[in-house]
């Protein structure tokens, strides 16, 4: 993000689709929270969610993993019953 214009934010949200039924969707975004909005504040990074993301998401740990595939955001989510390979697809 340190790449992008001043103010820009992740916004993390949940969608029907994938191999496995739902995907995680991440965008960088220069807009306020919205209303129902989670906001998530760790140093200068800035994460949102919606609301009905939020509950697909709970109890979800959120990481930045930089190995030698490349660099990618990795949920872990503690009500997936089932993920794809690619780790951006899940069940519930």
């Amino acid at each position: 993000i340190s790449t992008e214009p001043e103010g820009t934010i992740l916004r993390i949200s949940v969608e029907g689709g994938g191999c496995s039924g739902f995907q995680y969707k991440f965008d960088l975004v220069q807009e306020l929270p919205a209303e129902d909005d989670i906001v998530i504040r760790r140093g200068d990074a800035t994460v949102l969610v919606d609301s009905i993301s939020a509950q697909f998401m709970a109890g979800s740990q959120i990481d930045f993993v930089d190995d030698l595939i490349g660099q990618s955001f990795q949920i872990r989510n503690p009500n997936a019953v089932a993920s794809c390979g690619c780790g951006t697809s899940f069940a519930l």
